[in-house]
């Protein structure tokens, strides 16, 4: 089995060289930046854009004591019903954050 490793710029330290580094980019004006070889994304690139179809959330492995019952019923269906599972709960989770943000 592999260790897989993920390593972001919040994982390393801020180091004096850096702060300033970005101290300077911050200051630099928006018309000081050169956009030639980066195209202007349009409003036609977003409509057909796609959510990153390599996109995993991370699982974290946890214990948790659920009702006989809805066991029961999850596994009924077959294999994957920890998925299912994950999925109710999302489903639900997305549900109260848009009920709470509208």
């Amino acid at each position: 089995m592999t260790k897989i490793v993920r390593k972001s710029l919040s994982d390393s330290p801020m180091t004096v060289r850096r702060k300033r580094r970005l101290g300077k980019l911050a200051k630099r004006a928006d018309s000081a930046i050169d956009f030639s070889d980066i195209p202007e994304l349009t409003g036609k690139f977003w409509e057909n854009a796609v959510r990153n179809p390599f996109y995993r959330p991370v699982k974290k492995q946890l214990t948790l004591r659920l009702d006989v019952d809805v066991i029961f019923w999850l596994r009924k269906h077959g294999r994957g019903y920890q998925t299912r599972a994950n999925a109710l709960l999302r489903a639900a989770m997305l549900q109260d954050v848009n009920q709470r943000t509208s």
